[in-house]
C-alpha cells in the first residue's frame, strides 16, 4: 500500500514539474525583445539578476521547436558581453579548485561553489554555439555572429593567451557535424582565421587528435569484435563524413612559407591593438623566431597529415590525396621520408591508385632517397591500354619518361619497356600510338645498348641470330627447324617480370607496322623519327608533354588546321558514261538491250530478255559474262 502511494507522489510530482516547464516556456515565448534585452541589461547590471542568466540560456538552446533568430541574437550578445570579464577568472577558479584546502571559510567556499556553477553555465553556453554554428538549418548571419562569438572567447578566455580547449571543443563539433565542404561556416574559418600562425598551429594539433580517435582500432578483441573504430561505436557512414571533413581543413589550411619573415606573422590572440607589447615580447623570445617558428610549424603539420594519412580513407578522398600530395603536402613535412608507408600501400593497389601514387613516389625516390627494390616491375605491370584512357594519363607518361631517362639503367629493363610500349601500340588510339613513339623514340636515343631492336634478325631459341638468307643469297628458309622460321617473336607480352619477357632477343617490328597506320599524324610521325635516328647529332629527344594529352579531337583539330599543298582531286578526259569500267570487272562487260534489262542463256550463250521486267521502261545497265 504504501509503495503504491509513493509511486502516486512521484507520478503527480513529474506531472507538476512538466507543468511548471510548460508555463515557464510559454512565459518566456510572451517576452518581447525589448523585455528580453531588459533581462540582458539587468544581469549586467547587479549579480541579484544572476537568475536571469538560464532565462537568457534558454533562447539560445539548439534545436528546439520555438527557436527564433532574433531571439537568439540579443540573447546571445547579452550572454557575451556578461562572460567576456569573467572569463579569466573562470579558468583560474578552475585551476584552483582541485588545490582547495577542506578548511577553506564559508566565503571562499560559497565563492568556489558560485564560480563552478557559473563555469558549467558557460559551458552550456558554448555547447549552445556549437550546436548553432554546425547548424545547416540556422540563419546565416547568426552563424557568423557565433563564429565571431567563438573566436571571441578564445582569444581573450586565456588572459590574453590562445584557449586551445574551446578552440579543440570547436573543431570536434565541426568534424563530427554533418556540414557539407562549401558550407558558409568553413569559408568564413578558412578566408578570416586560417591566415593566424596561432590558429593554423592549434588547428594542426586539434585535427591530429581527432584523426587518432578514429583510427582503426587493431588491439580489439576476437570474441564477437567487430571491425570498429576506436572512437566507439559509430558507423561507416558517419566515420566517412568525419574524414570529408578533417581533409577539408587540412586542405584549406595555407603552408606556412619558408621565405617569410618573423614580423609578418600574424597572430590571433595578440591581434588587438592594446596587445602590441605582448606581441613584441612574444617575438622577443627565441623560440618565437622565425626558422624556430617555421620547424614548429612544420612538425605539427607532418603529425596532422600522418594522423589523417592513417585512415581508412573513401575512395574518391583517396584519389584526391594522391592527386595533390607530391605539390601541396610533401614540400612542406619536416621528414617527407614518413609517407613511404602510405605511397607504397597505394603503388602496390594497382591501376589506377597506382598511377595516382607514382607522383610523390617518383619524389621521394629521386629527392629523398627511398629505396624501393619493386619499382620499375610494378611500373611495367602498370602499361596496359586501358591506362591510356585514363584521366591522369598526361602526368603519367611524363613520368615515365622521366623514370627511363636514367643511364644507369640495365639494357633488359630498357628493352623490356620499348618492346610492351611497342607491343600496345597495335592496340590503342593513335593518340596513344603518338606518346608510345616518343618515349620508344627517347629510350632508344638514351640508351644506345639497344638499338640492336630497329634492325634485329630473327634470333633462335640458343639467342643466336640468323637470317632468311646467306652470303651468296641464297634463301635457306626452308634448311631450318620448323621451330625456328622467322616470324616467331620471342617476346612474352604476359610476363609481368621485365627480366622474363626475352625482349633483348626481339625487334621493333611494331614500331615498322605504324608506317602504315591508318591515321596520317602516326604514320608521318614515325616516319619523321626514322629520319632522327640516322641523325642523332641533329635532333634531340622529343617532348613526351606535347603529345600526352592527345585525343581524337586533338589530332583532328590539328589535321583540319594543317595546310595541304597539294589536294588530291578526281580529274576524267571524257564524261564518264557508267558507274563502273570493264576493266574493274574481268571476264564481264556492260551491255544495254533497248533499254530492257538482259540475262544469260547458259544453254546456248544467248542473251534473253526476263519476262518479268517487260513493264520496266527504264534503261539500266546490266553485267554480262564475255
Amino acid at each position: 500500500m504504501a509503495s503504491s502511494n509513493s509511486m502516486t507522489m512521484m507520478k503527480s510530482s513529474q506531472q507538476q514539474m512538466m507543468m511548471m516547464k510548460k508555463r515557464k516556456r510559454k512565459k518566456e515565448q510572451q517576452l518581447s525583445l525589448g523585455e528580453l534585452k531588459t533581462l540582458g541589461e539587468q544581469l549586467l547590471s547587479s549579480r541579484s539578476h544572476i537568475n536571469n542568466l538560464p532565462r537568457l540560456l534558454n533562447f539560445i538552446k539548439h534545436p528546439r521547436e520555438d527557436f527564433h533568430p532574433a531571439y537568439a541574437l540579443e540573447s546571445l550578445l547579452s550572454l557575451q558581453s556578461f562572460f567576456t570579464p569573467l572569463l579569466p577568472d573562470l579558468s583560474a577558479s578552475r585551476s584552483r579548485s582541485s588545490s582547495s584546502s577542506s578548511d577553506a571559510s564559508t566565503t571562499a567556499a560559497a565563492h568556489l561553489i558560485y564560480s563552478t556553477w557559473l563555469r558549467s553555465k558557460f559551458d552550456d553556453f558554448l555547447q549552445s554555439l556549437f550546436s548553432i554554428s554546425t547548424s545547416a538549418l540556422s540563419d546565416p548571419t547568426l552563424r557568423e555572429v557565433v563564429l565571431e562569438t567563438i573566436m571571441e572567447f578564445v582569444k581573450v578566455a586565456n588572459a590574453g593567451n590562445f584557449h586551445s580547449s574551446i578552440f579543440h571543443r570547436f573543431l570536434h563539433a565541426i568534424v563530427h557535424s554533418t556540414l557539407g565542404v562549401g558550407d558558409i561556416l568553413l569559408q568564413l574559418l578558412a578566408s578570416k582565421y586560417f591566415k593566424y600562425i596561432d590558429v593554423r598551429y592549434f588547428t594542426y594539433i586539434s585535427l591530429e587528435k581527432i584523426a587518432r580517435t578514429l583510427e582503426p582500432d587493431d588491439s580489439a578483441d576476437d570474441k564477437g569484435a567487430t571491425s570498429e573504430s576506436a572512437a566507439g561505436n559509430r558507423s561507416r557512414a558517419s566515420m566517412e563524413v568525419c574524414i570529408r571533413m578533417i581533409y577539408h581543413l587540412l586542405s584549406r589550411i595555407p603552408p606556412l612559407e619558408v621565405s617569410v619573415v618573423e614580423s609578418n606573422y600574424e597572430m590571433w590572440s595578440c591581434v588587438d591593438a592594446e596587445d602590441k607589447q605582448q606581441k613584441l615580447r612574444l617575438h622577443d623570445r627565441k623560440d618565437f623566431s622565425a626558422a624556430s617558428v617555421t620547424k614548429k610549424m612544420k612538425l605539427k603539420f607532418s603529425k596532422a597529415w600522418i594522423s589523417f594519412l592513417r585512415l581508412l580513407l573513401p575512395l574518391d578522398v583517396y584519389k584526391e590525396v594522391l592527386a595533390t600530395l607530391h605539390q601541396a603536402v610533401i614540400p612542406h613535412l619536416s621528414n617527407p621520408i614518413m609517407l613511404c608507408d602510405f605511397l607504397t600501400r597505394s603503388y602496390d593497389i594497382g591501376g589506377v591508385v597506382s598511377v595516382m601514387a607514382l607522383s610523390s613516389l617518383y619524389i621521394l625516390m629521386t629527392q629523398h632517397g627511398l629505396e624501393y627494390p619493386n619499382f620499375y616491375e610494378k611500373l611495367y605491370a602498370l602499361l596496359e591500354p586501358a591506362i591510356f584512357m585514363a584521366k591522369y594519363r598526361a602526368k603519367f607518361f611524363e613520368l615515365i619518361d622521366s623514370c627511363l631517362k636514367s643511364p644507369l639503367l640495365p639494357a633488359y629493363l630498357a628493352a623490356a619497356f620499348c618492346k610492351k610500349l611497342s607491343r600496345l601500340a597495335l592496340s590503342v588510339p593513335p593518340s596513344g600510338a603518338l606518346i608510345i613513339i616518343a618515349l620508344v623514340h627517347n629510350l632508344l636515343r638514351r640508351h644506345p645498348s639497344i638499338n640492336f631492336l630497329v634492325h634485329q634478325g630473327y634470333v633462335n631459341e640458343t639467342g643466336k641470330v640468323t637470317s632468311a638468307t646467306d652470303k651468296s643469297g641464297v634463301d635457306r628458309t626452308d634448311d631450318t627447324d620448323s621451330a625456328n622460321k622467322q616470324g616467331i617473336d620471342q617476346f612474352d607480352d604476359e610476363q609481368s617480370d621485365p627480366m622474363k619477357t626475352n625482349a633483348m632477343r626481339s625487334s621493333l617490328w611494331e614500331i615498322d607496322t605504324l608506317r602504315h597506320h591508318y591515321c596520317p599524324p602516326v604514320s608521318r610521325f614515325v616516319l619523321s623519327l626514322e629520319s632522327d635516328l640516322t641523325i642523332r647529332a641533329k635532333t634531340s629527344e622529343v617532348a613526351v608533354q606535347d603529345f600526352s594529352s592527345g585525343s581524337y579531337a586533338t589530332i583532328f583539330g590539328e589535321e583540319i588546321r594543317r595546310r595541304v599543298k597539294q589536294v588530291p582531286l578526281a580529274f576524267y578526259k571524257s564524261t564518264p558514261t557508267s558507274l563502273f569500267s570493264e576493266s574493274d570487272f574481268p571476264g564481264w562487260t556492260f551491255d544495254l538491250n533497248d533499254g530492257e534489262p538482259v540475262a544469260v542463256n547458259d544453254e546456248n550463250g544467248t542473251l534473253d530478255t526476263p519476262k518479268e521486267h517487260d513493264h520496266i521502261s527504264v534503261k539500266r545497265q546490266c553485267l554480262v559474262p564475255v
